[in-house]
């Protein structure tokens, strides 16, 4: 349970003045709201600021027709725009209440994405040929994931809900009345369901045809180790370890090109090769944190035979690469991080800052390879034809080492472990 003196000050900005008076009492950590309606957060950037801010006028007064204060309460009438922080969130976890009517259906955005639902569960609301029976508190507009609720824990009408929101990446817990009605999964990308659930965005009070009230919304951006945390958790048990000590007794290859201090293995500046473990692997899960200096190039090496060029002579080499250095301002999309080198693309973008660490999981069963990054999967796809280059016979083995290529930069990693899937 999280202490509220964790959560920042709120400073809420009034829609139709735009004054700097606080419009919401507490202490929230939300900062300042604006009105906007659904809208694709893509387009919406593609605006001209001209037009933007003509938009942004429009959408704040017809907020403020349909959103007031009655005492500590935020209260909508079920029309209008949706009450929207001026701020984007990434990691986060929010903490507030509502109450809501008969027949009304609404949710929050997150990340200006729907939505984690909110609705009248009963047969009276007549929604239950939708999912309504199961109750609120899911991820109602995934489709390829799961959107119901694992338990149905909304309280009658005329009684106060309680919901708790975490996100790590794409990966989305809730919690609707302490029972816990979204377990890890990932919330889908409604407006590009092709491409994965944005790095951030703003949290979204949605209104949609009967009142609702909020109250006690706080909210906390959350620290990369806490955010790790969660991701461990969610990928489950039965890792190994994969010891790293000074001696690098668990790898072959090339260790007098790297070093390892209080668990961190560090490559040395100016020295390549590749390192990679004495155990082989067939299917496996093998997750592991990274931190790339400025323009930072390594390599995950994939079923590995133990000589050659990894990212040909193995199964592929995934990359960790500093993507969005200026050096790289003409990669291919096959070699962006995190994408099967020569083969298959990641999407990009889902880096945390250079010099920080990041958080990556890589599963790889039979011929299909899914890598995750920071909790978002980056890679998701089968693993069958180079796009570049015509010979690449490691394609064709079904087990090897994992291993790290080395280029020269001082890329470091920690908190190795490798899970059997065979």
């Amino acid at each position: 349970m999280i202490s509220p003196r964790s959560f920042g000050l709120l400073s809420l900005i009034g829609l139709a003045a735009c004054s700097t008076e606080p419009s919401l009492p507490g202490d929230c950590g939300l900062g300042a709201w604006r009105g906007r309606p659904h809208f694709d957060p893509v387009e919406e950037a593609a605006l001209a600021k001209t037009a933007l801010a003509e938009k942004q006028t429009a959408w704040n007064a017809e907020a403020a027709l349909h959103w007031r204060m009655e005492g500590t309460d935020v209260v909508n009438d079920g029309e209008g725009a949706y009450l929207t922080t001026q701020r984007s969130f990434a990691d986060a976890e929010y903490e507030f209440e509502y109450r809501t009517v008969a027949l009304a259906d609404s949710g929050i955005y997150l990340r200006a994405h729907p939505q984690v639902q909110i609705w009248d569960t009963t047969e009276a609301g007549g929604k239950w040929h939708i999912g309504a029976d199961k109750g609120s508190g899911g991820l109602w507009n995934n489709k390829r994931h799961s959107r119901d609720p694992l338990v149905k824990a909304d309280r009658p009408f005329g009684e106060w809900n309680r919901l708790k929101i975490r996100q790590a990446g794409a990966l989305t817990w809730v919690w609707l009345n302490e029972e816990l009605t979204v377990d890890g999964v990932a919330m889908e990308n409604y407006f590009a369901p092709q491409l994965p659930f944005p790095r951030e965005g703003p949290l979204q009070l949605q209104t949609h045809g009967g009142e609702i009230r909020f109250r006690h919304l706080r909210a906390r951006d959350v620290s990369n180790e806490e955010a790790d945390q969660w991701l461990r958790a969610a990928e489950g048990a039965g890792f190994t370890e994969i010891p790293l000590d000074a001696s690098l007794a668990a790898f072959d290859g090339a260790r007098d090109a790297c070093s390892v201090t209080n668990g961190v293995l560090r490559w040395q500046a100016g020295k390549g090769g590749n390192l990679f473990t004495k155990s082989r692997h067939a299917d496996f899960s093998f997750r592991f944190d990274f931190r790339l200096p400025p323009g930072g190039n390594n390599g995950v090496l994939l079923r590995y035979p133990g000589s050659g060029d990894g990212a040909y002579a193995g199964f592929c080499e995934c990359q960790v690469l500093d993507d969005g250095h200026p050096k790289y301002a003409e990669l291919k999309p096959w070699q962006f991080h995190g994408s099967a080198y020569g083969i298959v693309p990641a999407a990009r973008g889902f880096l945390r800052p250079t010099g920080t660490w990041n958080h990556e999981c890589i599963t790889l069963k039979g011929k299909h390879l899914t890598v995750t990054l920071n909790g978002t999967v980056i890679l998701d796809a089968d693993v069958e034809k180079p796009l570049h280059a015509e010979a690449h016979p490691g394609l064709a083995l079904t087990e090897g080492h994992i291993g790290f290529g080395g280029h020269g930069d001082a890329v470091e990693f920690r908190n190795l472990a490798v899970k059997d899937l065979r």
